[in-house]
């Protein structure tokens, strides 16, 4: 018996479920980072994730062929550079603002989807982002009137430039999934990352052991980026870069609530509007499906 092929909306609904996995691992990575700092605490979990991912990996081993390792590589480097501005960021700002200040990366997806991919971009697609990137402005506004300090500004502006390599990075994402398996994205991912850190290992002066009592965190952190790793290379195989850019947003609802509940960071009513204009625009853009990817439409 046939299985029904997922539908876009479907490919949006695991999309959102792994940023919301991906979100649950920023609030770990934020207190692992101020206990350990950011270099360490890279590479321990990664490391880490090699070893998850690996073992659903050796279950069926398919070795990529040139071009699809070359993906690997380029997104693999890409997200080294990604994860440590924006892990060294967000130990200096609150979760829910980072997140915010991120949110110019899927923006930016949207159009580099048309310019690389030949993806077409709709009206309705440009209105939901747009609708949820005033949300974004209206905590901006709210957040740039409390006086965080010098730290925090350059934590922002870490945060900044990682949000342009994230915008790539959403591009290389749905390149990946089209050649790849989400097991095999998972696994290269975690090891390339892992061996550009340990190149760096002199230069860095090393990482320490972690403590016992950080252990479970470390491993707790690898597990929730494996996962949200699956996830979202699932759903980027079965609908747009441009359609599913839209999931990052409600990366800002899970931020306010883990800042809330970890580290007790507040919630303004800026942030309250604005999450509900990013609600509003990302229920905006689920109702823009578009048919599955031809790639998948023609191995189905």
């Amino acid at each position: 018996m046939k299985l029904p092929r997922p539908t876009p909306l479907t490919a949006f609904l695991v999309g959102t479920l792994g940023i919301a996995t991906f979100s649950g691992m920023d609030a770990v990575m934020k207190g692992l980072v101020l206990a350990l700092g950011t270099y360490a605490t890279m590479v321990w979990r990664m490391l880490a994730g090699v070893a998850m991912s690996g073992t659903l990996f050796a279950v069926r081993p398919r070795w990529p062929s040139r071009s699809t390792m070359r993906i690997h590589l380029y997104r693999g480097g890409l997200t080294t550079v990604m994860a440590l501005l924006f892990f060294w960021g967000i130990a200096r700002v609150p979760l829910a603002q980072a997140i915010a200040l991120a949110f110019i990366a899927p923006l930016i997806a949207i159009f580099l989807a048309a310019a690389f991919l030949g993806e077409t971009i709709g009206p309705r697609t440009i209105a939901a982002s747009l609708v949820a990137f005033a949300g974004v402005l209206l905590i901006f506004v709210g957040q740039a009137q409390a006086d965080l300090g010098h730290e925090a500004l350059m934590g922002s502006f870490a945060i900044l430039a990682s949000a342009v390599c994230y915008a790539v990075n959403i591009i290389l994402m749905r390149q990946q999934a089209l050649v790849a398996q989400p097991i095999e994205i998972a696994f290269f991912q975690n090891l390339i990352v892992a061996g550009f850190l340990l190149a760096a290992w002199p230069v860095m002066g090393g990482a320490a052991l972690p403590p016992l009592d950080q252990v479970p965190f470390i491993l707790l952190a690898s597990f929730l980026s494996t996962a949200s790793l699956l996830l979202l290379s699932w759903a980027y195989a079965r609908a747009e870069a441009s359609y599913l850019a839209a999931t990052e947003y409600t990366s800002f609802l899970w931020a306010m609530l883990f800042g809330w509940l970890v580290f007790g960071e507040s919630v303004s009513l800026y942030t309250l509007a604005g999450a509900c204009l990013i609600v509003a625009g990302c229920f905006l853009a689920a109702r823009t499906a578009r048919e599955i990817s031809p790639v998948l439409e023609a191995s189905a």
